[in-house]
């Protein structure tokens, strides 16, 4: 040619190393990187694998531009129209580090030229993009893509149908609560508007009213038999001014220290059995009144069986055969054992509790009054107060009834006595 550029063969290179006059020209073909040093277009080759502008290299000749190879690069084989052939892929004649192709491989001077044509070789050689590879036996063809359509299109509907269902049973629950959180809030309004009517409030319960004395004086106490307290004594404070008529005493209220027992009960139950109607106080022959300080007639104790015992046995009375009372006559006090006070007597049903603390009071202070004891008059009369009534009700062949009072029949009288002056007045008055 009279370029110097052969048909389908590469451009000689001006001033190449080891060129002589008359040499042949070197085509392009075969494998030129198995026979220079370096192995791939020499320094070219090289400069182009670490990505660099192809440079002058040989003999001052300027290598072939980037946007000329761009734009080979980009041209389709007849071999694979549609898919372009990456220069790292598989089908390359060069690794991804431009090394050179295994043997066996075919020479890219051997496929065929798109086109027709080669682009003149400025020392960069350029292959034209890879076949793509032959799909495996067995893929599936046109067929089998609309297979894997039609199986799509199926997933996608069962898929959709499984979101609505499970949307819809979500969205239902919340709405469900909601609905039934309404509900409890338009009812929980209503009770709240009914409610601030007036009359309509529901009353708050009234806690329960304390016991009162007559409850507390007839219910038992638990308390040991044997139990003995320290021996000393803490008064009960307070005063109870004398109620009645006639001859002032003057009494204190004692009760020994680290007993279970209620002291108020016992001050209180002190002063109303003796001033009653029914007791020493009758018929205004005297009256009795509860000190905590000064002066006191005699002391009323209330102490454990071991106390009591030993008190009475300074007045050489014996308590411990029954566990009974005593009036310690030797000193100031009397003493009423914390057992029976708190559990009572076999001759007493459990019904009779009040009755017989009453009569406990009654005894021992008629004692100390100078009265002694009695038997039962009579068969099912009602058993004198100085009858032992803790120990027996019968003496010889007569059973008495239990009673706490001196005078049982007084209150009795007097209700009748003021009826009847009652009655008359009312009369007077008619007149």
């Amino acid at each position: 040619m009279a370029d110097g550029t052969p048909p389908h063969g590469v451009q000689r290179v001006a001033g190449e190393a080891g060129a002589s006059a008359g040499a042949p020209e070197r085509a392009r073909g075969g494998h030129p990187e198995h026979r220079e040093p370096g192995g791939g277009w020499g320094a070219l080759g090289r400069a182009a694998q670490r990505g660099r502008a192809a440079s002058p290299v040989r003999g001052g000749v300027p290598g072939p531009r980037q946007e000329y190879l761009a734009a080979f690069d980009g041209q389709e084989g007849p071999e694979s129209p549609k898919s372009p052939r990456s220069p790292h892929s598989p089908h390359s004649p060069h690794g991804p580090e431009g090394t050179a192709r295994p043997n066996g491989a075919a020479p890219a001077a051997q496929r065929p030229d798109p086109g027709g044509v080669r682009p003149p070789d400025d020392g960069e050689h350029v292959e034209p993009e890879p076949e793509p590879e032959p799909e495996p036996a067995g893929a599936l063809g046109p067929a089998g893509g609309k297979s894997r359509t039609f199986a799509g299109i199926v997933a996608a509907a069962v898929t959709t149908v499984l979101a609505v269902v499970v949307a819809g049973q979500v969205a239902a629950g919340p709405k469900d609560d909601d609905k039934r959180a309404r509900s409890s809030e338009a009812v929980e309004r209503d009770d709240d508007a009914k409610a601030s009517l007036p009359g309509k409030r529901p009353a708050a319960p009234k806690p329960p009213a304390p016991p009162t004395y007559e409850e507390k004086l007839a219910t038992k106490n638990p308390l040991s038999p044997t139990l003995r307290g320290p021996n000393t004594f803490t008064t009960v404070p307070g005063h109870d001014k004398a109620p009645g008529r006639g001859d002032v005493l003057r009494y204190r209220v004692d009760v020994e220290n680290e007993l279970p027992l209620e002291a108020k009960l016992f001050a209180q139950a002190v002063q109303k059995s003796l001033n009653d109607e029914r007791s020493w106080a009758h018929g205004g022959e005297r009256t009795f009144e509860r000190v905590s300080s000064g002066d006191a007639d005699f002391v009323i104790s209330l102490a454990s069986p071991g106390t009591t015992a030993t008190w009475c046995a300074k007045s050489g009375l014996d308590t411990t055969e029954d566990n009974v009372s005593c009036d310690s006559a030797a000193t100031e006090r009397i003493m009423i054992n914390a057992y029976r006070w708190a559990q009572g007597a076999k001759t007493f049903r459990d019904d009779q509790m009040a009755v017989y603390r009453q009569m406990l009071i009654n005894h021992e202070v008629g004692h100390r009054l100078g009265h002694d004891h009695e038997g039962c008059p009579r068969d099912g009369a009602l058993a004198p107060v100085m009858m032992q009534q803790t120990k027996l009700l019968r003496t010889k062949n007569a059973t008495c009834r239990v009673n706490a009072w001196p005078f049982p029949d007084a209150k009795n009288a007097k209700d009748a006595k003021g009826a009847k002056d009652a009655k008359g007045a009312k009369g007077a008055k008619g007149q």
